[in-house]
């Protein structure tokens, strides 16, 4: 079996149909990561879609001495910027909850503690909400996150540890809101 890097070269080299098994393996990832980001189920169906485009438009910058993980989710980043400056939305506004289906996140527990808390993540400086996504929902390493985001991995524990107190900040205030 492939691993990920050795499927991407496949890929860049013209063998399209190869990206069949790299969307199988990283759709579902991107899209909780878009949706973590925007709250918003048909645009991140679209943004994840938008990553595999730009992979195909753009495949023969990958290099495969790069983690694979990384080079795909740096993408998706720049596909959220994008987005927003497309539509004219700043990035440091405020993203407005929506109601998040339950079911769908495989959530059991607390509702209302949840709600809270996904509240909170949403009124954190985006940038700080980034990295909690990728470390704490998509299980990436501080040093992948880094790369994705081109800073050292020791800045990106600097903003994790800053992103947690302002998330534990936010959640207490709306848990106290709420009692």
């Amino acid at each position: 079996m492939l691993n990920d890097e050795q499927v991407m070269e496949l890929v860049a080299q013209g063998d399209i149909k190869q990206l069949s098994i790299l969307f199988d393996r990283y759709h579902l990832r991107l899209y909780n990561y878009f949706y973590k980001m925007n709250y918003n189920k048909a645009l991140s169906e679209d943004l994840t879609q938008n990553v595999f485009e730009k992979i195909i438009k753009h495949r023969r910058t990958f290099k495969n001495k790069n983690a694979f993980a990384p080079w795909i989710f740096r993408i998706a980043r720049n596909v959220n910027v994008d987005n927003y400056r497309l539509n004219k939305i700043k990035v440091s506004e405020e993203i407005e909850v929506a109601s998040m289906d339950k079911e769908d996140e495989g959530y059991c527990g607390n509702t209302e503690q949840y709600d809270i808390l996904d509240k909170a993540m949403s009124m954190i400086k985006p940038e700080y909400k980034e990295i909690l996504v990728l470390k704490r929902y998509q299980g990436m390493k501080y040093k992948e996150i880094g790369a994705i985001l081109d800073i050292t991995e020791n800045n990106v524990k600097i903003k994790a540890h800053r992103a947690i107190k302002s998330l534990r900040k936010q959640y207490y205030k709306l848990e106290q809101l709420s009692v």
